[in-house]
């Protein structure tokens, strides 16, 4: 592949809902869009050079995070976030055309997608056989080459894979979203806009009580609002645990500049994975802060301290 870039990579194949996220974002419009057959390949793009960019999926309403992307962030040469992206996700039973329901013995699709049509299929094809697929698009092509009867995947694919939507909109959970996040080399974070999120991965010391713990007062004792944590093993033995953390604010804001000096001071590792505007957020819908984390208390409190070292207190 030729470096470039002009390059985004995505998640792929053609058709998959990451495909769909990306080209929500104006950028896409003036960018070449590279799919990319797994979660390390799309960011490995970004580490050689050969993409400026990659969108990949992080969390699903339903499922939880992405285990594939929390890993890959928490590992290898460093990357930034740059921005997030929220897409509802509903799925359609893409069948090759003449295809009825009574005729769908074998389903695939991603095994993230299993658990939001579970009771879909559970009640309208209680006998069929779900196999795995790599993606939803995947599961599309799959059932085109005529490997599985029907695909659970977005129904903007059928087109591609010359496939028909048999039933639309299903999802067992109202309102299921996935959080997609653009990733880059890193660089200088996104400017601050007042409703934004900071996210790292923070490794703890030892284990010993109360280890978690401190982890979170940091954040806590700074007024700081945890949006997101999760544990991933190290693959350094059992019980060696990293975790992944979303905060709300910038890393200008104080409160969260000083949150992650504290996590810096006390834990042997920290990635900071970048500070970057909040989707589907308005700056009038941000909660105001305590009393005490504000940027001017966290000056006014800088100011009287050094005056009490001066001996003007």
């Amino acid at each position: 592949m030729v470096m470039s870039p002009s390059r985004y990579t995505y998640l792929g194949p053609e058709g998959t809902f990451t495909e769909a996220a990306l080209r929500t974002l104006p950028e896409a419009a003036t960018r070449e869009l590279i799919p990319m057959v797994s979660v390390p390949a799309t960011l490995d793009a970004v580490r050689s050079g050969e993409a400026a960019a990659a969108l990949v999926p992080i969390e699903n309403s339903v499922e939880g995070g992405v285990t594939a992307t929390l890993d890959e962030l928490a590992t290898g040469e460093p990357l930034m976030i740059y921005r997030e992206v929220l897409l509802p996700i509903a799925f359609a039973l893409l069948v090759r055309p003449g295809v009825q329901l009574s005729d769908v013995k074998t389903v695939t699709g991603h095994p993230v997608a299993q658990p939001q049509v579970r009771k879909w299929l559970a009640e309208h094809l209680p006998e069929a056989v779900w196999e795995s697929a790599a993606s939803n698009a995947d599961g599309a092509r799959l059932v085109q080459e005529g490997r599985y009867d029907a695909a659970f995947a977005g129904e903007f694919a059928a087109p591609t894979y010359g496939l028909v939507p048999l039933v639309s909109d299903i999802h067992d959970a109202q309102n299921a979203q996935t959080r997609f996040v653009l990733v880059g080399r890193p660089a200088r974070p996104a400017s601050r806009t007042g409703a934004d999120k900071t996210s790292v991965v923070i490794w703890l010391g030892d284990d010993h009580p109360g280890a978690l713990l401190e982890l979170l007062q940091e954040y806590a004792a700074r007024g700081v609002n945890m949006m997101r944590i999760e544990s991933r093993p190290t693959g350094e033995g059992i019980g060696r645990y990293c975790f992944s953390v979303d905060c709300e604010g910038h890393i200008t804001d104080r409160r969260v500049a000083e949150a992650l000096m504290g996590l810096k001071r006390t834990c042997p590792k920290v990635r900071f994975l970048g500070s970057y505007p909040r989707a589907g957020v308005d700056l009038a819908d941000v909660a105001e802060l305590r009393n005490g984390t504000t940027d001017a208390e966290f000056a006014a409190a800088t100011d009287w301290l050094a005056r009490c070292q001066d001996g003007r207190a």
